[in-house]
């Protein structure tokens, strides 16, 4: 079924009988079809051979920095942890010794030691979007990185969407993407989990039957853009026109197969179990989606975001039932895992000539306490938190910030969420000083505070 959203409360019929209310249903083509409903609009002219682009990666729960990237030997036991740092490839650079991998590939890396503008509570939307629940907060709320750019520039390839999402619905919400806000439905990532990516062909419809479901949809009513308030309808002309162009396409099902890699490359990634939700409420342990993200670049998506396994170690027995919670035992399950997908990662980036054009941010919504609780783990920290970045043609091999003697306070150099996503923006070709995107109201919103500016070092 070919399927396009309609948010139309009125149950009128066009002129060849078709009902509009809620969703607009043209079937009767001898296949099921659906996936107009996750395509944008192409609001540029041209299509960039090789377009910049970012992999976004979310660390659902928030990481341990102090046991990946921040070690700190010489504190008390009780905020040390067991953990020793191990040289990097980078003088005077260390990291965990649980994530040797990344070691030897420190020079591809930059780790930010000093975020420091984090919320308390369990929520993504920072992560995403670079910016909170306070107020005040546009009618509409926040739209996140990927809908922004995606409104900015659009599709950079016939056949790809511009923002796609691999994240898996975590059962806690706020651990999911914050949406399009105010730019509305258009603008959502396109999903292609589970039912989606199967129906991202023709099962048996010709391209000469599709131009006739196309030449059907043309038929239709125009939908009412100036009642529309929602913005869910603005460019919807363009946005069927390019679920066509996915349908008789095979570049975006290619990218997905993950089966057209060879046996070794998959190996160097990983796997893991899709359908288990690491601790119930987080996201799965896929390492796999690391290779799809680049896959995904390949294709032509400009921004491509990921949720990863869950990093909220308390300690004890969790919420969920896991008996054996301790941070460290946990530690020692995913760190490794990890460790061997995002290098797997980086370097594909750059024996493939991608590093330059495609920027990865790996991150969770904030650090861990510095002292050990009595339950063997660590509980939410605002103050300070990590973040790591490689490619996009930035300078890497360094350390930005520090924190003081028990990774608690930044020390030197406090970043910002917001100077994060400006230096991605810059890296995009989007001036985060002046470039805006108007609210519901027509105002114009610039896509990070004014002073946020992309970071030096990097740049």
């Amino acid at each position: 079924m070919l399927t396009i959203y309609n948010t139309e409360k009125s149950s009128s019929k066009s002129c060849d009988g078709v009902s509009r209310r809620n969703f607009i249903k043209v079937g009767a083509l001898g296949g099921a079809l659906s996936l107009a409903d996750l395509v944008r609009a192409d609001q540029r002219n041209g299509n960039p051979r090789n377009p910049k682009s970012v992999i976004m990666i979310y660390l659902v729960g928030g990481p341990p920095h102090q046991d990946m990237f921040d070690l700190k030997p010489d504190a008390p036991a009780e905020i040390a942890g067991p953990w020793k740092p191990i040289h990097s490839n980078v003088p005077g650079v260390d990291v965990g010794e649980l994530l040797p991998m990344m070691s030897q590939r420190m020079d591809k890396f930059t780790v930010i030691r000093s975020l420091n503008d984090a919320q308390a509570g369990h929520d993504a939307i920072q992560c995403y979007t670079g910016r909170t629940h306070a107020p005040p907060v546009p009618a509409g709320g926040w739209p996140q990185f990927g809908s922004i750019v995606n409104k900015l520039q659009g599709q950079a390839t016939p056949g790809t969407p511009g923002f796609i999402s691999l994240c898996y619905t975590c059962t806690h919400g706020p651990y999911n993407e914050p949406g399009p806000g105010f730019l509305g439905a258009p603008y959502t990532g396109f999903r292609p989990l589970g039912d989606t990516r199967r129906d991202m062909i023709l099962k048996g419809i010709t391209s000469d039957r599709l131009g006739n479901r196309e030449q059907l949809l043309s038929s239709l009513d125009r939908f009412r853009r100036e009642a529309d308030s929602t913005k869910q309808m603005d460019g919807l002309d363009e946005f069927t026109r390019q679920a066509m162009g996915i349908l008789t396409s095979s570049r975006l099902a290619e990218a997905l197969d993950l089966s057209q890699e060879s046996k070794a490359v998959r190996e160097r990634y990983g796997e893991g179990d899709p359908s288990v939700m690491i601790d119930a409420n987080g996201a799965p342990r896929v390492p796999q989606s690391f290779l799809a993200a680049r896959r995904l670049i390949e294709a032509g998506a400009r921004v491509v975001t990921v949720n990863y396994s869950k990093w909220d170690w308390h300690g004890g027995m969790n919420t969920e039932g896991r008996v054996d919670n301790r941070i460290f035992t946990r530690e020692k399950e995913d760190f490794p895992i990890f460790d061997k997908a995002i290098t797997a990662l980086i370097d594909d980036l750059h024996e493939r000539g991608l590093d330059k054009d495609t920027a990865v941010l790996v991150w969770g919504e904030f650090g861990r306490t510095p002292k050990i609780s009595a339950n063997v783990g660590r509980d939410h920290w605002p103050r300070v938190a990590c973040a790591l970045m490689a490619g996009g043609g930035m300078r890497h091999g360094q350390v930005i910030g520090a924190t003081d003697s028990q990774a608690a306070e930044p020390a030197d150099r406090p970043v910002a969420f917001q100077e994060v996503f400006a230096t991605l923006y810059h890296h995009l070709g989007l001036d985060p000083r002046t470039a805006t995107v108007d609210d519901l109201h027509g105002r114009p919103q610039y896509l990070v505070d004014q002073g946020r500016l992309p970071i030096a070092e990097l740049i």
